[in-house]
Parts: C-alpha cells; structure tokens; sequence
C-alpha cells in the first residue's frame, strides 16, 4: 500500500486505522461509497473533517464535497465525505433515508460537519455518531440537522430523534446538541430568499471575519427560531433577513418576519453524556445553491478554523475548486446515477 495516499503522517493514524487507511485508497478507483480530498504535503494540517450528507431536499451531496475541496486543497484538512448510498446500486440516493456507510470514519475524526434530514439509520451507524457527540470534539450542523434524525420509538437511540419530548433529551439532537430542534419555515419556502446580516454583538467574532452585511444570501428560506437559544454560551452570529423573492437584489419583507429576525449562524457548546464538552456551530443556512455564496462558504470556513481552535484567517480564501454548478432545492431531485467514485477531484 502506498501510505502516501491516506497521510500517515497525521496525528490520528494508528495501527488500528490500517483497515481503514487501505479502504480509503480504494475510493479513487470508485469501490468506495465515500470519498477523501487530502491536501498537498505542503499545507497538510494533519487533521481529518468528515462530513456527512443525507437530506432528501436541500442537495448536502453537492455542497459537501465541495466544501471538502476547498478544505482540503486550500486550507490543508483532509476531507472524508459520507453519503446516503443505495445498498442495491451503490449510487448516491439521498431519498434511502437508512444507509450511510462509513461512520466508523468518525473515530479518527479531528470535527464533523452533519447536513442529514429524517435520518433512521441502523443501531451500529448511529453508535458511531453518538459516540461522536458524546466525545467532546467540535460539531458542525447544517440547515436540516436541527431535524437529523427520526428514529422509532423501539430504536437504542431514539432521542436523537427531531420529535423527541422527553424531557431527559427534549427536542433531540437538534434542540440539545445544535440548540433547536425542526419548528418552521420563518420565511416562504420557495419565494422568500435570505440575507444574512451580522449580529450586532458577533461583529467582532472570528467566525464573521471578511463577511459584511449582505454578503450571505441565498433562494433557501429563514428557519424559525425560538429564542433565546437554549444554553448559556448560545451566540448568534448572523441573522436572517427574509426577502420579498428569490433574488439577491430584493427588499427586505416588511413586518413582523423581520422585527426581530431569527438567527441562520450561532455558536454554543454541548456537554454529552460522557461529560466532555464540545464546541457546536449550526448554520440553518446551507443548500447548495446557498453555498454558491463566497459570503456563507467564507461563514463556514471560518466556522471550521474556529471550532479546531486555530487562528481564523482575516479574510479566507474560499474560491471553488470546481466548476460549481449546483441544483436547484427540490424533493427527489438529486442527480441519478451517481456513486461518489464519479465525483470531480478525487485524488
């Protein structure tokens, strides 16, 4: 094996992680229902993001690997992807809402960043992710993981579900961990697009370095919010201004929808079972015609750079890698036929 091509040189590869080091090779012949973007030797971090996509709607199987590009081949990270594969075909199929192989990646992972929806995954995935939460590492949620999961009652983790009203682990995941859980459309879904304007005290948080007011926009719409955000470090970042239509250049809605506005970016932490705690940073902003944005790659980049506790650059470099041409947000509408060996800029 050339041990080149999984970067031995990183702080978390062990002799436990051979296996996997071995199955990642492999993905660049397309044997693998993952992908990995690794740097140059030159700026390589020796720090692992898995990101994991799975949403029916909002395309995290496009804006995912993108962003892992530009983490990896600009700011050093190597980048695992995991994807809602068909079990049958091995194609991407966001609409199999069962099946993201690859979790265990998790176990070497510096952070993760979480875009799933209404996931009901089997006992042995989620445990990875539990375990995961519980580790105190940095969690990154985006748009649908406020709503990441929707587990039957008899499943072992079942509280991680959206709809959960227990009151040891209300609102699930999404309320406990991110800090809400699925309420609404704020705005207009499909008619009502976003701003995003700087929260007056989080002008001067690293996270909002190089972004100014209007530089995040995007066709989804504002989530609601309930606020305050539960937790005593809860932080927002930028805040939704709902628009009057789908193009950046319209006015702002008049009223109520935006006096006040809701959080689309906040920080807070989460303390799991296991006691450690962990940085969170949640951005219900994020399809992947939103992440056309520089304003909310930049946001996310710099989320990144914050939540490792490295130094966030002034004004990061976040230029797409690829020829970024991302579907529209629709139900069912990923592109057919694809499994993550086909992806542009595998290694």
């Amino acid at each position: 094996m050339n041990m080149q091509c999984f970067g031995t040189g990183s702080p978390w590869f062990t002799t436990s992680s051979v296996v996997m080091a071995v199955l990642s090779c492999l993905h660049a012949h397309g044997d693998q229902p993952w992908v990995t973007f690794r740097p140059a030797p030159e700026i390589d971090r020796g720090l692992h993001i898995v990101l994991v996509s799975g949403d029916e709607e909002y395309r995290s199987e496009e804006a995912l690997p993108e962003f892992a590009r530009i983490l990896a081949k600009i700011h050093g990270f190597t980048c695992t992807v995991l994807f809602a594969i068909d079990p049958e075909s091995g194609e991407i199929n966001p609409m199999v809402q069962t099946n993201i192989p690859g979790l265990y990646h998790l176990e070497s992972a510096d952070l993760v960043v979480l875009f799933t929806r209404f996931r009901n995954l089997p006992e042995e995935q989620m445990r990875h992710i539990v375990e995961y939460i519980n580790s105190g590492k940095p969690i990154f949620g985006i748009r649908t993981a406020t709503h990441a999961f929707n587990l039957p009652a008899d499943h072992p983790y079942h509280r991680y579900s959206f709809q959960y009203d227990g009151e040891d682990f209300n609102g699930g995941f999404g309320r406990q961990v991110l800090g809400e859980t699925w309420i609404d459309h704020h705005g207009i879904h499909g008619s009502e697009s976003t701003r995003g304007i700087i929260a007056p005290e989080a002008r001067e948080h690293p996270i909002t370095n190089g972004i100014e007011d209007g530089d995040i926009w995007g066709p989804t719409d504002v989530y609601t919010v309930r606020m305050p955000l539960i937790g005593e470090d809860a932080q927002p970042l930028v805040l939704g201004q709902v628009l009057t239509g789908m193009n950046i250049e319209d006015p702002p809605r008049d009223g109520e929808k935006n006096d006040p506005m809701m959080p689309i970016a906040w920080t807070r932490s989460y303390t799991g079972d296991s006691g450690n705690t962990a940085k969170v940073f949640t951005s219900t902003i994020g399809s992947s015609q939103d992440f056309a944005s520089e304003g909310l790659r930049r946001l996310w980049v710099n989320a990144a750079y914050w939540l490792l506790e490295l130094e966030v650059p002034e004004n990061a470099d976040v230029g797409l890698v690829t020829d970024y041409e991302p579907s529209p947000f629709k139900m069912d509408w990923h592109r057919k036929g694809l499994k993550p060996g086909d992806l542009p800029g595998i290694d």
